[in-house]
C-alpha cells in the first residue's frame, strides 16, 4: 500500500509505504538496524536502492521495458488516430495545446435530426 505522506509529500514528494513482515523478519531487521546505528527505514531504503540498481542492470527487465515502451507507443498511435477520426482533424492537438480541434461541419444546426 502506498499513500502520500501528508506532511512531507507537499514539499518533497515523499511516499509512505505500509508493508507486512513476519515477526521474525521484523526482529532481525530491527536488530540489524540497531547494530548499525541506523533505523528500520534506513535499512529498507538501502535495500531498495540496491534492488533498484540490480534491476537497472538486468537484461531481461530491459527487454520487458522495451516491449512495454513499444506497447505504449502503439496505444498512443491508436488514440491519436481515434481523436483525429472523431474530430476530423488532420492532427490532434499536442499535450500542451489547450484548443480543441475543429469539427467537420454537417451543414445543419446541432438540434436538427
Amino acid at each position: 500500500m502506498s499513500t502520500p505522506d501528508e506532511v512531507s509529500s507537499k514539499t518533497s514528494g515523499v511516499k509512505t509505504l505500509a508493508i507486512r513482515l513476519e515477526p521474525e523478519m521484523h526482529a532481525q531487521l530491527t536488530l540489524i538496524a540497531g547494530l548499525r546505528g541506523s533505523t528500520v527505514t534506513d535499512e529498507f531504503r538501502a535495500a531498495l536502492v540496491a534492488h533498484i540498481e540490480a534491476a537497472k542492470n538486468a537484461p531481461e527487465l530491459a527487454n520487458k521495458a522495451d516491449t512495454a515502451l513499444a506497447d505504449i507507443e502503439r496505444e498512443a498511435a491508436l488514440r491519436r488516430d481515434a481523436i483525429a477520426s472523431l474530430f476530423g482533424a488532420e492532427q490532434p492537438p499536442t499535450a500542451g495545446s489547450r484548443s480543441r480541434p475543429t469539427r467537420k461541419s454537417t451543414g445543419g444546426s446541432p438540434n436538427e435530426s
